[in-house]
């Protein structure tokens, strides 16, 4: 049975390992019999190489990113190839609808919808056209979860800057405007989005348990398209 290992990006920021955690923790509630390892691809500890390393057996790596870019096509499957050949990588985990349903569970948290005038989704963003485009998707999908227009903004990357975004919903008479955050743990970019201009800014997506189910989605498609046999929950 191949090992689950979840491969984020990483950061110095305590709560980043502690959000992965806490989704890995839910992963493993909806199939224990799994192994589940956790990975990061710089600043934080296990490094990719060092948790591949202590995996005995196959491996499929499920990047905890949110869009298509650099580290998911090519840096993360890259050193997992380099290092096990026969490891197999999921690709990222957005866009899709249950990234939708848990950003719409966030800003819930925060207020009912239907007090936001305008709810805008906030996005680190990509140098990476297919970035942009898996962005503008899920604004599209969150825009079909809650049945109202969301424009998208990002705060770390060229594209619509997500403070003249919601300022530009100010212009349109928008006088409560909220932020759904697209990012999946706090840090420099959930921080960014709280300076932008908005009433309310939705916390990341976090351990959610439609994230940790898309985890498990990934790494489904990803042994079954090399034909890893695994039983299903």
């Amino acid at each position: 049975m191949p090992t689950l290992l979840a491969v984020a990006h990483g950061t110095r920021r305590p709560a980043g390992p502690e959000t992965v955690r806490a989704l890995l923790d839910r992963v493993r509630a909806l199939r224990p019999w799994l192994r589940v390892a956790e990975s990061y691809g710089e600043l934080a500890e296990p490094v990719l190489e060092t948790a591949l390393h202590r995996i005995d057996g196959p491996v499929v790596a499920v990047p905890l990113l949110l869009a298509r870019g650099y580290h998911a096509l090519v840096d993360f499957p890259g050193r997992v190839e380099r290092w096990c050949p026969d490891a197999v990588t999921a690709r990222p985990l957005g866009p899709h609808a249950l990234l939708a349903a848990a950003m719409s569970d966030r800003v819930a948290d925060r207020l009912d919808v239907r007090d936001a005038d305008a709810v805008v989704l906030g996005a680190a963003g990509s140098s990476d056209p297919a970035g942009l485009a898996d962005v503008r998707a899920a604004a599209r999908l969150l825009s079909r979860r809650l049945r109202r227009p969301v424009p998208w903004g990002l705060v770390a990357a060229d594209g619509p800057p997500l403070a003249e975004v919601v300022a530009e919903q100010r212009r349109r008479g928008a006088r409560r405007v909220a932020v759904a955050s697209y990012v999946l743990a706090p840090g420099m970019f959930h921080e960014r989005m709280k300076a932008c201009g908005a009433d309310v800014v939705a916390e990341p997506i976090g351990a959610h348990d439609a994230l940790a189910r898309l985890v498990l989605r990934r790494f489904d498609e990803a042994r079954l398209s090399a034909a890893v046999a695994v039983p299903v929950a």
